[in-house]
């Protein structure tokens, strides 16, 4: 079983009919899932998704998948712990030149310690870290 790292990004996408990447996103996850694979994500992931989702869908959406998250049987939630927000905080002072967000930082963390090389995202900061990203959209 492989396991891919979920951004709030790949999730917003996936549950945002408007969103540009969500019907790419739709049939990645039906890919990744007949594939057998398995999500892991952040309680700081979580938090970036709600609000996207609040903003760009509105409650009902946010609520609706926060609900479904925690029936999932395919989606782990990791909690953030003390030792994993202090590499991220470290990790987050060392790139002065990148716009890693503080979740980014969290994430490449949880990443390199599940060893997971795969995100469900299209954000290139994963990209910068060394990560495949599975939503790359061409240019």
């Amino acid at each position: 079983m492989n396991q891919v790292f979920v951004d709030s990004n790949g999730w917003i996408a996936l549950n945002s009919k408007r969103d540009y990447l969500h019907q790419k996103t739709v049939e990645a996850n039906r890919t990744r899932l007949n594939g057998g694979n398995r999500y892991l994500t952040t309680n700081f992931v979580l938090d970036e998704t709600y609000s996207g989702l609040l903003t760009k869908v509105g409650h009902f959406a946010a609520v609706d998948f926060g609900e479904r998250i925690r029936k999932s049987k395919t989606v782990r939630v990791l909690r953030i712990s003390e030792q994993i927000e202090e590499d991220a905080w470290t990790l987050f002072k060392k790139y002065s030149d990148k716009e890693f967000s503080f979740t980014d930082c969290t994430s490449f963390e949880v990443m390199q310690q599940f060893k997971i090389t795969e995100a469900f995202t299209n954000d290139h900061h994963f990209e910068q870290m060394g990560f495949q990203i599975l939503l790359k959209v061409p240019k």
